[in-house]
């Protein structure tokens, strides 16, 4: 493996024995904002790639986009196209795709076909990573009802609660178990991702459960900030968070006109 300087003090080493992981992408790095290291293996060696966060969050916008042009027999796809329809910088996307060795032809521009698929192989979109997820009231049973997770690498398996109302209950196939029969039932199942959408007082204790069953990484809904160990990925996705600052936007709109 090749020895790589960190482009920031605050840097996260991501080892994988194959690709990255849809956990790198939608669980992104949530205690080092700069750059992410990758470890990757190519013809029998280690090559280490040096990605900026908002590179890496940015490559799933792309790959929405060419998919588009692929289903509607578009065959090439130049960086000033893409750029028009996702309102991101064509020397931006240039640059974002050759951090992970991707380059266009000079006025033909990149194969649409050839780049969707060597985007979903660098995301890990084309392998399932499995996820359970703790707390199946409105918001957690939306997700189980989500089948589109699966398109971008995410199979929700299980959903674990203490209701009555939904525990040995089936929502969109998928069945719900109680809490406390996490521990066996993870046995089985072997989740490396947590959702976790239980309520605010419950979210710690829900957290500590997932981590002492085997999850790694752990998606947040709620608006608590748990506490983890340094090697489990994070991501706080809490939507009254994300009101808050639209409802902030709108304010000062309205004060503008």
């Amino acid at each position: 493996m090749q020895n790589v300087q960190f482009a920031k003090k605050n840097s996260t080493f991501v080892p994988r024995k194959t690709k990255i992981c849809v956990i790198c992408v939608i669980l992104c790095v949530n205690r080092s904002p700069d750059f992410i290291l990758i470890e990757m293996p190519i013809e029998n060696t280690r090559n280490t790639i040096t990605l900026p966060e908002p590179s890496l969050r940015r490559l799933p916008w792309y790959l929405a986009y060419v998919k588009l042009l692929r289903d509607r027999g578009v065959e090439y796809v130049s960086s000033t196209q893409i750029s028009k329809e996702i309102n991101v910088d064509s020397s931006q996307i240039a640059k974002d795709l050759s951090f992970i060795n991707i380059t266009g032809k000079t006025r033909v521009g990149y194969e649409v076909a050839s780049l969707v698929d060597a985007l979903e192989a660098f995301l890990g979109f084309g392998e399932m990573h499995k996820a359970v997820i703790f707390g199946v009231g409105s918001l957690g049973a939306a997700l189980l009802q989500d089948s589109g997770l699966a398109q971008y690498g995410m199979k929700v398996v299980a959903g674990f609660d203490v209701s009555p109302t939904v525990v040995h209950t089936r929502i969109n196939g998928i069945p719900v178990y109680d809490v406390a029969d996490f521990p066996r039932i993870q046995r089985e199942l072997d989740a490396h991702i947590g959702i976790l959408t239980v309520p605010v007082d419950m979210a710690q204790k829900a957290c500590d459960d997932m981590i002492r069953g085997g999850v790694k990484a752990i998606w947040n809904f709620t608006p608590y900030r748990i506490k983890t160990p340094e090697n489990i990925v994070v991501q706080n996705t809490s939507i009254y968070a994300h009101l808050a600052v639209m409802f902030n936007r709108l304010n000062h709109l309205e004060q503008d006109k």
